[in-house]
């Protein structure tokens, strides 16, 4: 199909980064309408269906690449509006479960601000395109079609309550974490969808303060947690943000959980692992209050693996796989998933009856390294809930902790590492000869005593 083939209608449901990032891959091929719950804001605002927002995001390389590639120009329009691009490892200042990281000469990057920015931005550029439609304060309540075909969902009206029909040639479910996908295609007579699930219990506390003066070039700081201890794991990070502030975000897993007092926060901070974080923030003016989030279960469906998937319905971003936000990979992932449903445009046309699995197996793929490496460290926290991984992931992360000690004193396999963290090259990069005898030989340098981040 070329974009001067007569256009199909494609529905999105979800008007969030991955729905959006959906619809800007369509919109070449097809007219798109994108269907959201919320009243979207006019500018960068919370919103009720997104309470993550409030906590820290950094959008990594290879899901800013992404991004570029369906809308360009957007990482120019985020640095506009206040995002810092930030050199990795050179502005990150983190304690990871082996050690300081050194800050090397820049090998990736990722982009620091608010998730309300990010997003603001993302759906600017897309909705300033032609072929773009939006429902915002309209739910999906359904699908049309059959055990064959998908041919449009149900909607209500979150005004007037009004239902009414919305006929498509495919319909995309970018809902997140919320979606009914499971029941909706339940209702068509499709079997239940295999689920993985693993839960370390994690809860998140974040609160926003006024950066002290003198702190516009300042680092991402991050303490880590350590899960091969038996202890519940605590982490700290602190990120500048737009609009010269800092947004600081703690957790902790099961029996070592963040409190919503704000006189709690600092010495929450400095009681993990390193109190660098608790330090800085000391003397910095709070901006509001402490939010508490406690959904971060690590959940998947295996969507590719279904015994049947009706033509004309395609499912991504958090509604197949949501992570431990501690691991800042789903927005990425969102990305790539994006990227291959436009390549998959480039080469069929979308109302091809294999067309919607074939990239539904697809993304399964994206997912399926990003969610060994979260659910390989959760599982490992005191009271975690889930199955655990087999003989070959354990055999693998005992290979990741080496390359993790090896990464804080080799140049070469930091290097890797972030290619792979950063989403930006698959996992077979670390397995690579260069990398693998690296990790043998262990860090060419010693370990560092303390935080490499100047007095």
């Amino acid at each position: 199909m070329t974009p001067d083939t007569p256009r199909h209608h494609v529905v999105v449901l979800g008007g969030s980064l991955a729905g959006m990032l959906a619809a800007a891959a369509l919109v070449p091929y097809a007219d798109v309408t994108v269907v959201e719950r919320d009243r979207l804001p006019g500018g960068p605002a919370p919103r009720r269906g997104l309470p993550q927002a409030r906590h820290v995001h950094l959008l990594y390389s290879g899901g800013a690449r992404a991004i570029e590639s369906l809308l360009p120009g957007t990482q120019e329009q985020w640095l506009r509006a206040g995002a810092r691009r930030i050199p990795l490892p050179t502005g990150l200042v983190t304690l990871t479960a082996q050690g300081w990281l050194r800050r090397w000469p820049e090998m990736q990057y990722a982009i620091a601000c608010s998730r309300d920015l990010l997003d603001h931005v993302v759906r600017r550029q897309l909705l300033a395109l032609p072929g773009i439609g939006l429902l915002d304060g309209t739910e999906a309540t359904g699908l049309l079609g059959s055990g064959r075909r998908v041919t449009g969902v149900t909607l209500r009206d979150g005004g007037d309550g009004r239902e009414r029909t919305l006929e498509a040639d495919l319909v995309v479910d970018a809902s997140g974490r919320g979606s009914s996908a499971p029941q909706w295609l339940a209702a068509l007579g499709f079997p239940a969808v295999p689920e993985q699930a693993v839960d370390s219990g994690l809860a998140y506390a974040t609160r926003v303060f006024r950066a002290p003066a003198g702190t516009e070039e300042f680092p991402v700081v991050g303490v880590q947690p350590d899960a091969r201890q038996p202890v519940p794991g605590q982490s700290a990070s602190l990120v500048p943000i737009e609009d010269h502030r800092w947004m600081v975000t703690l957790s902790g897993t099961r029996g070592g959980h963040p409190s919503k007092a704000g006189e709690a926060f600092i010495p929450f901070a400095r009681q993990v692992r390193h109190p660098i974080v608790g330090d800085l923030i000391t003397k910095a003016e709070p901006l509001g209050d402490v939010h508490v989030t406690h959904s971060t279960v690590n959940r998947r469906r295996l969507y590719e693996k279904a015994e049947a998937w009706p033509a004309g319905f395609l499912v991504l971003g958090d509604a197949v796989a949501t992570y431990n936000p501690i691991y800042g990979q789903g927005m990425s992932v969102a990305a790539h998933s994006a990227a291959a449903l436009r390549a998959a445009l480039g080469r069929r046309d979308l109302r091809e009856p294999g067309f919607a699995r074939a990239v539904q197996r697809t993304i399964g793929g994206i997912v399926q390294s990003p969610w060994e490496l979260a659910t390989g460290q959760d599982i490992q926290y005191p009271g975690a809930i889930g199955t655990q991984p087999p003989a070959a992931a354990r055999l693998l992360r005992g290979y990741m902790d080496r390359l993790m000690l090896t990464a804080t004193g080799r140049a070469a396999t930091c290097h890797a590492l972030l290619d792979v963290l950063t989403l930006s090259a698959p996992v077979t990069r670390l397995m690579e000869p260069t990398v693998a005898i690296g990790v043998l030989r262990g860090p060419r340098l010693p370990a560092l005593e303390g935080p490499p981040l100047p007095a």
